[in-house]
């Protein structure tokens, strides 16, 4: 099927920082479903393959919009390097919760503008975007299906004491980005919004209630987020589907920086049929 070339917009987001967001369509006089794509920590929608992955759901026949949250780091004159780091350290579970809320409603509002069938909205999250999507999904109505990519099951496990004493220490804490090098803060802020609102971020709770359709789809060399997140969840979900990727790690063969012409693999093209199969099953 035709698409339509690449839109990029920006919309307001959390804390008065923009969302930028691009949306990839197909050529069609029906209106489409949408997917709606939640990237993970330290990650971005324009990273490696993703830009592949859009117009692969799109040439499918199904419309496909990917978003930064708005305190990931990015910025709408630079969609390519995590140039924020302020807002980066201001970055909370909650914000992007929030986030994930107000792409779904510019969705609805778009709906004639796009010919998005805003009656079949999808959500896939990647990695800790998984969590971020799996939560939305369970109390939100608009969502009909969920598909998570390595994603997690708790985020409990990130807050280990000695980070918690760093914060307390020095208030900040920093995570390396391997690609770039780069030293990112995460402020307190991250951990006592966590607390402040941990019932409302409990992954397994929200899977326990969860009624969408959900599948997912887990390395079994992830080096990130451990296959054991993906069988916890199966376990929870009964409704769901597991496929584990042999050989599969975070994110599923692919870098940053991608190329299209060289880098596809067979894991990659399994990973877009077997998501796009269970969209438009």
């Amino acid at each position: 099927m035709k698409i339509n070339e690449q839109e990029q917009l920006s919309i307001a987001g959390s804390n008065n920082k923009r969302i930028t967001l691009d949306v990839t369509t197909p050529v069609s006089k029906l209106k489409t479903p949408v997917v709606i794509f939640c990237h993970g920590f330290k990650g971005f929608k324009d990273w490696g393959y993703f830009n592949w992955v859009a117009k692969q759901f799109a040439e499918q026949g199904l419309a496909f919009l990917k978003f930064n949250f708005s305190h990931n780091g990015i910025v709408e004159n630079n969609l390519s390097d995590l140039s924020d780091l302020e807002a980066f350290a201001q970055n909370n579970y909650s914000y992007e919760l929030a986030d994930l809320g107000l792409v779904i409603d510019f969705v609805e509002q778009k709906a004639d503008v796009y010919n998005f069938d805003q009656n079949e909205i999808y959500l896939i999250g990647h990695s800790r975007g998984g969590g971020i999507a799996l939560l939305k999904a369970s109390d939100d109505r608009r969502i009909k299906r969920l598909t998570l990519w390595a994603s997690l099951s708790e985020f409990e496990s990130f807050f280990r004491p000695e980070t918690i004493a760093q914060w307390e220490k020095d208030g900040v804490v920093y995570a390396v980005n391997k690609r770039t090098g780069q030293n990112l803060p995460l402020n307190k802020q991250f951990y006592t919004d966590y607390l402040a609102n941990k019932e409302k971020l409990d992954i397994r709770k929200a899977a326990k209630l969860l009624g969408t359709p959900l599948l997912i789809i887990h390395g079994d060399m992830d080096e990130s987020v451990n296959i054991s997140h993906a069988e916890d969840l199966y376990e929870i979900v009964q409704h769901s589907i597991l496929i584990k990727v042999e050989g599969g790690d975070h994110t599923f063969g692919a870098r940053h920086p991608f190329d299209e012409a060289a880098d596809v693999t067979e894991m990659l093209n399994e990973l877009i049929e077997n998501t796009v199969e269970f969209f438009i099953d």
